[in-house]
């Protein structure tokens, strides 16, 4: 069942309730503190702060915020998880499944607002129990009474306003806690947290990625994407031609065939954003592909988080792979140096580190045949590698943010393919790319 509640939209009730968050988990651990005192056990500030009651206060209070509260929750959780405490990390990964939506009532001052008094009478059927609700606003289906169906994307009131302060205010929260470690640097997150959030919240620049990726992708019908409906989109009110399809991730049970298949034709898909578009759909969450098995058709959803990258990124980046194709340490330093992932002041060991780990995620490039994403231990390795460097050589420089979100959509797709149990022949789609 759906959980609603409405937004607060105004920046001084969304400050109030993270003061007031922070007070009730303030108390709970004093409770906690002196519960356990009388009890003779010894203290320890983490465990007082993360107690179960207050993990389930947090997670529930964020998630009910919404926006920059949730984004802030979601890149900490993708970029640091492998740093943080695991009951931090568990809260976090709530943040990227669950959110209220807004009420009837709410969906309809927002419609009406968009689109004036009396826009119900030019819908047949409109559903206010919403196919999915995110962090920045949710998504209603409807068929107009002309026959068009329709997926209509309604963002949460006050949102776009109150991202700076959001932002700020979940910073402050985090570390008045202590629910970060003090040497680790999260403001280039949360400066990325806001300029993401700001063009996730312009409903027009998402309308402008999906013609570009339109134009990009052309005539190819292995792919389905939404069209968007000019006329009834606004700023917040994204109106779009509705993609039907099963969720991908129900393919896990398919025949060998059709799993291999799909995720062939997904990492091609995904090699020709950044190699020939330079235009990349960054966010590879399941929820954003749909199989419509009788088309044998894919369908792509959700552009907002789209990004451009220049010629020379590409470059550079084709040169970094191909130096881990070839397994060469010295070339992928030096590569590595460019594209930023090392400094010139950084110690030798984490040079070393860092590449050695480059190396490792390049092995599906280097085999011959088909990669065995089911089987495979080679994200477990790599999350072994990560902790390492970021514990033991207590390195808190972040690689550039396009570079981020190039791991995100890798490290999704990875994640898809591995749930599809799928075999791809990898060195073989990369190898135009790079050779």
């Amino acid at each position: 069942m759906a959980r609603e509640r409405s937004l607060s939209s105004d920046r001084a009730s969304r400050l109030l309730k993270l003061g007031r968050l922070a007070g009730g988990i303030v108390s709970e651990m004093i409770y906690e503190g002196a519960s356990q005192l009388v009890a003779g056990k010894q203290l320890r500030a983490l465990d007082l702060l993360l107690t179960p009651a207050n993990a389930r206060h947090l997670a529930e209070r964020l998630s009910e915020m919404r926006g920059a509260v949730m984004k802030v929750g979601q890149l900490l959780s993708m970029e640091a998880g492998d740093y943080l405490p695991p009951e931090l990390t568990g809260i976090l990964a709530t943040l990227r499944e669950n959110a209220y939506s807004m009420p009837l009532g709410q969906v309809a001052l927002v419609l009406e607002s968009a689109w004036g008094r009396g826009w119900e009478d030019d819908f047949e059927r409109f559903s206010f129990t919403p196919l999915a609700a995110a962090s920045i606003g949710q998504v209603h289906e409807a068929r107009t009474k002309d026959g068009q169906h329709l997926a209509i994307k309604i963002q949460y009131p006050g949102v776009r306003d109150s991202i700076d302060s959001d932002v700020n205010n979940v910073a402050t929260l985090f570390k008045l806690l202590r629910l970060v470690p003090k040497d680790y640097n999260i403001s280039p997150l949360l400066e990325e947290a806001k300029h993401q959030l700001h063009r996730e919240a312009d409903y027009y620049a998402e309308a402008g990625s999906i013609a570009e990726y339109h134009r990009c992708i052309g005539d190819d019908s292995g792919f389905e994407l939404p069209s968007v409906d000019s006329s009834r989109s606004t700023a917040e009110v994204l109106t779009m031609s509705f993609v039907p399809g099963v969720p991908i991730e129900t393919l896990a049970s398919a025949p060998s065939q059709v799993r291999n298949q799909i995720a062939t034709r997904l990492l091609a898909l995904v090699l020709k954003e950044v190699f020939e578009w330079g235009l990349v759909q960054t966010d590879a969450n399941f929820g954003n592909y749909r199989y419509q098995p009788d088309q044998d058709r894919i369908g792509l959803l959700d552009f907002g988080a789209t990004r451009r990258y220049s010629s020379d990124f590409i470059a550079a980046l084709r040169q970094l792979m191909g130096a881990a194709r070839r397994d060469d340490l010295s070339a992928i330093e030096t590569h590595a140096t460019k594209l930023g992932y090392l400094r010139a002041d950084e110690l030798k060991p984490y040079r070393q580190g860092l590449c050695e780990m480059i190396r490792t995620v390049a092995e599906p490039m280097r085999q011959q045949g088909p990669f065995d994403f089911g089987r495979s231990d080679l994200s477990q390795r790599v999350a072994d590698q990560a902790i390492s460097l970021r514990l033991h050589q207590r390195y808190m420089h972040l690689p550039p943010t396009d570079l981020l979100f190039l791991h995100r959509k890798f490290g999704g797709t990875y994640l898809l393919c591995a749930r599809l149990r799928a075999q791809v022949d990898i060195g073989a789609l990369i190898t135009p790319y790079i050779n």
